[in-house]
């Protein structure tokens, strides 16, 4: 696996400006995803293309100025902005003679570095390794040569074919470990179902504020750094957006175009978490130039995973970063919350989105047929104090059968932390 020592490597990039826009990445972006993994950058070259050479990748005469600049500056590595093939890979390595990696594999090894849940790093892992099983004849001979020594003769199995033999051992143990933590991870989700209680999940394009927000939410002290994949681990914690309306908070890992496909599906089980979420908080930094772009991007990974369905409200993010922006809720056609302008940083704004939120969960009430004993008396007036009661009478035993409107979830709880037992939980019927 490629794996990449923060601060001592010295790194050579290249990016291509194709015609065809739809196979462009963005520089800038480039760079940051290279700074955030550590590896110090001695120089860009950069190259217009209509498409990339078969061979190379880039023409031979731009393989030559990348090599005069390796030898030059004695680089360690040279990253390519964009994804090439394993034979493009070997081929540049022969050339250049040092190592070379894509866009894809310094992804990879800025998750390995940020990885730090036992599932995390076995779900990086397994993206590495996936990859790597493509990219096993890196120019070296020695792997094509066929074992021999004592203990080695016999079926001339080669190097090649036995690390290939050990890399798919080793992948279908990491999924065994995987589908086990996966087991236990819907064991979870399914007692989180079972209370009913929301799930309010933060996604977006990767460094947008999310962790931030999530802290600022939630009084959690998730990791949060002006880098990219910052946060790798989802992270969920309990919270009350109104009285008694409790939801449960959910921080994912950022995405970003042109995600690896083996990322997603290393990922997935991580990424249930959108999937089963009530509600998404599509986090966007309000002064990224190319928001619109990645709004896309993240909507297409959202979809990717079966997410698509799930309703979603816009957080524009970092307001405090230029002038003229004030915090601020928009409605859609329908009247529903639909953009929350705010300042996660700063506080500014949050009222807005705890309001947005907490319409969408009211949005959820329905009608309850409510049987209360006599000793329930307090719960009595905390309905009646929330508005919550719709028509009252009493019953023969000096309780009340009351019809309420309210969120089902929020209705459990109040009932569960009054003391009712479970014969009278039973007793909120569903709608009338």
């Amino acid at each position: 696996m490629i794996e990449l020592s923060a601060g001592s490597e010295r790194a050579v990039l290249v990016h291509i400006n194709f015609r065809n826009k739809e196979f462009n990445e963005d520089l800038d972006e480039f760079v940051e995803l290279v700074t955030s993994s550590g590896i110090s950058i001695i120089t860009t070259i950069t190259c217009s293309r209509d498409v990339p050479s078969p061979r190379y990748f880039i023409g031979r005469g731009k393989l030559d100025v990348v090599k005069q600049a390796v030898d030059l500056h004695k680089a360690d590595v040279v990253i390519f902005n964009h994804i090439i093939s394993p034979a493009q890979e070997r081929n540049l390595e022969h050339e250049l003679n040092c190592r070379v990696i894509d866009r894809v594999e310094l992804i990879l090894d800025i998750f390995a570095q940020r990885a730090r849940s036992y599932e995390g790093k076995l779900q990086v892992e397994l993206a590495q390794l996936q990859n790597l099983s493509t990219r096993l004849i890196r120019g070296w001979t020695h792997l094509e040569r066929q074992k021999g020594g004592i203990g080695l003769r016999g079926p001339g199995e080669t190097q090649l074919e036995t690390d290939r033999r050990l890399i798919g051992k080793r992948i279908k143990t990491i999924n065994m470990r995987l589908e086990k933590v996966r087991r236990q991870r819907q064991q979870g989700s399914k007692q989180r179902r079972k209370s009913e209680i929301p799930v309010v999940s933060l996604v977006g394009y990767t460094n947008a504020g999310k962790s931030t927000l999530f802290n600022k939410l939630t009084g959690a002290s998730v990791y949060v750094a002006d880098k990219l994949f910052a946060t790798l681990d989802p992270t969920l914690r309990g919270i009350d957006v109104a009285p008694g309306v409790p939801v449960i908070m959910t921080d994912t890992v950022g995405f970003i175009r042109h995600i690896p496909h083996d990322l997603i599906e290393a990922f997935h089980a991580t990424l249930e978490e959108t999937q089963e979420a009530d509600l998404l908080l599509h986090v966007i930094d309000a002064n990224d130039e190319y928001r619109h772009a990645h709004i896309e991007q993240v909507n297409q990974v959202i979809h990717e995973i079966g997410a698509a369905e799930v309703p979603q409200i816009e957080v524009y993010n970092k307001i405090d970063k230029q002038q003229g922006l004030s915090p601020r809720m928009e409605l859609n056609d329908d009247g529903q919350p639909h953009r929350v302008w705010l300042s996660a940083q700063t506080g500014a704004g949050m009222e807005y989105l705890i309001d947005a939120v907490s319409h969408f969960i009211s949005g959820k009430a329905r009608r309850h047929r409510l049987c209360l004993p006599a000793s329930a008396g307090k719960l009595r007036a905390q309905l009646f104090n929330i508005g919550a009661v719709y028509n009252e009478h009493a019953d023969e035993h000096g309780g009340w059968i009351m019809e309420v409107n309210m969120e089902a979830p929020r209705l459990y709880q109040l009932c569960h932390e009054s003391g009712l037992n479970d014969v009278q939980l039973q007793s909120c019927l569903p709608a009338l």
